[in-house]
């Protein structure tokens, strides 16, 4: 059975998804960002069964991730959660984001979802499955990364989807607003990944 953290009606949720191979303080930093620009109730983190668009080889079980991002995320209003596994258990077939909001949104029309991505992933949205479907789907905000604020918003998906990003200013009304709407956030930056961690160039 799956078990997706509590939620009620009117809650302002941000979805966090990604590999969390291995979680660290920049996801817990965007978290937190996104939760007080974005006036969030919480934001879940989505420890996805693997990113489509990479190699998923060696990537651990997504149980493992999730219980690692537990213990970094330090704080009551991030929730972890590998539910997107069980989805995808050969019973509903959920291997892409758009797949995991179709789903949560038709089940739970009442919460306010937002989705969150950093601006790495913006810099390579329209290469996702159904982009545009996801922006019609449900509000969404970009968090500024070190080196890819100017990639990020010169890149396709960000010129198809210009005429709906909202001012910054007003980045507190994103949860309310019907999409496609979407923000950009600037702010203080955190340059940590998994992927440098995992190669051992940094430490968390």
């Amino acid at each position: 059975m799956l078990r997706l953290p509590s939620l009620a009606p009117g809650l302002r949720v941000g979805l966090y998804g990604g590999s969390f191979n291995p979680a660290h303080a920049g996801h817990r930093h965007v978290s937190r960002l996104a939760l007080r620009r974005l006036a969030l109730d919480r934001v879940w983190w989505l420890v996805s069964p693997g990113n489509p668009l990479k190699d998923r080889s060696h990537l651990p079980e997504a149980a493992a991730r999730a219980a690692g991002a537990r213990a970094v995320a330090a704080d009551p209003r991030i929730a972890v959660t590998d539910f997107e596994a069980g989805l995808g258990e050969g019973r509903l077939g959920i291997r892409y984001t758009v797949d995991t909001l179709r789903w949560l949104t038709l089940r739970h029309p009442d919460v306010r979802f937002v989705w969150i991505m950093g601006a790495d992933s913006l810099a390579t949205f329209h290469r996702w499955k159904g982009f545009r479907e996801i922006a019609a789907r449900m509000p969404f905000a970009v968090i500024d990364r070190p080196g890819y604020t100017l990639k990020a918003m010169a890149s396709p998906a960000a010129r198809a989807l210009a005429s709906s990003r909202i001012d910054e200013g007003a980045a507190t009304t994103l949860a309310d607003r019907a999409p496609p709407a979407w923000v950009f956030l600037h702010g203080p930056r955190n340059g940590l990944s998994s992927t440098a961690l995992r190669a051992g160039t940094i430490r968390s």
